[in-house]
């Protein structure tokens, strides 16, 4: 729990929920722990993320600042006209290229992106594969 979420959880200013994190790879090194409950003021993604921020330094492991940082490069080019439901989170939400944040198993641009709602019990992953080149 956060330190923030203890100290202002017996004052009711905002409800706090609680999630099942599953940090994987660079993140889960960083962090130290496969798995984790963690109780935070707020009831989104975002609150939850800049609470987790606040006492894990993962954050450039994780979020993108610009669009080019998001963007892999070497890909094959896509069709000019991607099937189906194709979104995106704005500049300074999009995960860092080959980073994902899912909720429930749903990556969280297919959600309401950094304003996805949490509720208790929610599983976010939090994800930064090990790459390695030949």
């Amino acid at each position: 729990m956060s330190k923030q979420a203890a100290e202002s959880g017996s004052l009711g200013r905002q409800r706090l929920t609680t999630v099942h994190v599953r940090p994987t790879g660079h993140v889960r090194t960083a962090i130290g722990e496969p798995s984790f409950e963690y109780t935070f003021e707020g009831e989104t993604l975002r609150e939850f993320l800049a609470a987790l921020f606040e006492e894990y330094d993962v954050e450039e492991m994780l979020i993108a600042e610009t669009v080019a940082d998001a963007t892999a490069h070497g890909w094959a080019k896509p069709p000019e006209k991607l099937p189906g439901a194709w979104r995106k989170n704005p500049e300074g939400e999009q995960t860092r290229a080959f980073a994902r944040v899912c909720v429930n198993g749903r990556f969280n641009e297919h959600l309401d992106g950094l304003d996805t709602e949490l509720s208790d019990g929610d599983r976010v992953a939090l994800m930064y594969p090990f790459i390695f080149c030949c």
